[in-house]
C-alpha cells in the first residue's frame, strides 16, 4: 500500500463508488466475453496493454482502439451483438470483490472525525440493462443495495443525456449533487474536497481528480503490471489517455490528493479523517 499524508485537507464526508473492477469482478467477464468472440473468428485473446486503454471510458471496449487491434473478419455491429449475447450469460455470475461487502457496510454507519456523517454513493459507466445483468445474483444485488436509489448513477441516468464520459468529472459531480441533493436537514453541503472517489481505471482516476476530490486507486494486478513506474502520473490524473484539454483540472505529482491500494480490504479509514 502506498500510503500519503493528506495536505490540510478536510475529513471526509462522502465516498463515491466506481462499480466494474473495484466492487464487482466484471473486468474479469468484460475480458472473458471478448475473448469468446475474438476466439470464434481466429483472433488473439485482448491483452492487457490493449485492454487497459478501453478501462473506464463509456463505449471503448467496442471502440476504433479495439477494433484497430481485434482485426476482425466480421463487421463492428456483428461482434457487438455477439459480445452482449456472452454478457448476457456471464454478467448475472459476478461476484464482490475482496472488502467490497464490509468497506461499505463500515461506510454506511460511520462519521468522520468532526462527527459529520459519512455519505456513499454509485457512480459508474454501465448501463442500466447491464446494471440489472450484474446486479441479478444475490451477492452483488446485496453488496449494491448499499447504495440508496437516488445516489446510484448509471451511464444511461437522463441527468447525464449531454454529459461526457470519464475521464471527464462529469459523472463523479453529479454523484455529489445526488449526495447533497438529498441530504438530511441541518448538514451542511459537501464540497469536492470532502470528497473521496474509489477508482480501478485509469481514466477513473483522472476524472475524480478532475472534479477536484480525493481519489483512491485500487488496480486490477494486470493493470498494476502495465503501469509500473507510472504510478505517479496515474495518480495525478496525468496519464492522458483520452484527450479532452482543460488540464488546468489535473493534480500534480505527489501532491496527496490520492493514493493506491492493493485491495479495498486495505483501506486507511483514518488517513482520511473517517472513524468506524
Amino acid at each position: 500500500m502506498a500510503s500519503v499524508k493528506m495536505p490540510n485537507l478536510p475529513p471526509v464526508r462522502a465516498c463515491i463508488f466506481d462499480m466494474d473492477g473495484l466492487l464487482i469482478n466484471t473486468e474479469d467477464i468484460y475480458t472473458l466475453c471478448a475473448n469468446i468472440v475474438l476466439e470464434k473468428y481466429g483472433r488473439p485473446h485482448l491483452p492487457w496493454s490493449i485492454k487497459a486503454q478501453l478501462m473506464g471510458v463509456p463505449g471503448a471496449s467496442t471502440g476504433e482502439t479495439f477494433h484497430s487491434w481485434a482485426q476482425l473478419p466480421i463487421p463492428r455491429e456483428q461482434f457487438n451483438k455477439e459480445l452482449k449475447d456472452q454478457q448476457r450469460i456471464y454478467f448475472p455470475e459476478c461476484k464482490p470483490l475482496p472488502g467490497a461487502h464490509r468497506l461499505l457496510r463500515a461506510l454506511k454507519v460511520a462519521h468522520n472525525t468532526n462527527g459529520a456523517k459519512i455519505h456513499i454513493a454509485l457512480a459508474t459507466s454501465t448501463n442500466k440493462i447491464n446494471y440489472e445483468l450484474k446486479a441479478s445474483s444475490p451477492e452483488t444485488k446485496e453488496l449494491l443495495a448499499n447504495f440508496d436509489d437516488s445516489r446510484r448513477i448509471l451511464w444511461t441516468d437522463p441527468r447525464l443525456e449531454k454529459a461526457r464520459g470519464k475521464p471527464a468529472p462529469d459523472i463523479f459531480l453529479l454523484a455529489l449533487q445526488s449526495i447533497n441533493d438529498s441530504l438530511d436537514e441541518g448538514e451542511a453541503p459537501i464540497a469536492p474536497e470532502e470528497c473521496l472517489v474509489f477508482e480501478d481505471s485509469v481514466p477513473g482516476v483522472e476524472a475524480g481528480r478532475r472534479a477536484k476530490m480525493r481519489v483512491v486507486w485500487v488496480p486490477h494486478q494486470a493493470l498494476v503490471a502495465e503501469y509500473a513506474g507510472k504510478e505517479k502520473p496515474v495518480l495525478a490524473g496525468r496519464i492522458g489517455l483520452v484527450k479532452i484539454g482543460d488540464e488546468w483540472q489535473l493534480g500534480e505529482i505527489d501532491d496527496g490528493w490520492a493514493m493506491k491500494l492493493s485491495s479495498l480490504e486495505e483501506f486507511p479509514y483514518g488517513d482520511f479523517g473517517i472513524s468506524v
